[in-house]
């Protein structure tokens, strides 16, 4: 298994090209790479946590596992809202420490997965010093759309991911 480096420039964008999920947030859609994805399930009782952001709604009990749940409409600011086709995706996230822990992530619903090639992305616009792009990957674009290419293993800042792992267990 290759750990390729983190795409961060236009030239690094070749390892970008692969699989993703995408996911629908309001009326944008985002991708997340498919290898980053355990599974889809339906939205189901979130026991709340306690003292954590906002963002984190709390556990969910997967098959014996308690697996952190964060609502991304809330995290991009967004209003939390619940819907017919509302679902989580669980995703693996690797912390700081290389520790690989599962988190449910609450979407609007789920599209397709799409294979994007070179081509079909592009780097992160450069948006000024005050607005943190780190957690995008890339803009790609899919049948005449823009879907914004999410590092998933970004989207949740690591020190919060570590609070939510040990408030876990």
């Amino acid at each position: 298994m290759s750990t390729a480096p983190a795409a961060t420039s236009s030239s690094a964008k070749a390892t970008l090209a692969g699989k993703y999920l995408t996911v629908v947030l309001e009326d944008e859609a985002y991708g997340i790479a498919v290898l980053k994805v355990r599974e889809i399930i339906r939205m189901q009782k979130i026991t709340p946590v306690p003292q954590l952001p906002g963002f984190v709604k709390g556990v969910i009990n997967l098959r014996g596992r308690v697996i952190p749940v964060v609502d991304l409409r809330v995290k991009f600011g967004l209003e939390a809202v619940f819907g017919e086709r509302t679902c989580i995706v669980v995703v693996q996230v690797k912390l700081p420490s290389e520790q690989i822990v599962q988190m449910g992530l609450i979407v609007d619903s789920v599209e397709e997965v799409a294979t994007l090639t070179d081509e079909e992305i592009e780097p992160t616009p450069d948006f000024g010093a005050k607005v943190d792009t780190t957690y995008l990957l890339g803009m790609a674009k899919v049948k005449g759309q823009v879907k914004t290419l999410l590092d998933i293993d970004r989207v949740v800042a690591p020190e919060t991911v570590q609070a939510i792992v040990a408030a876990a267990e």
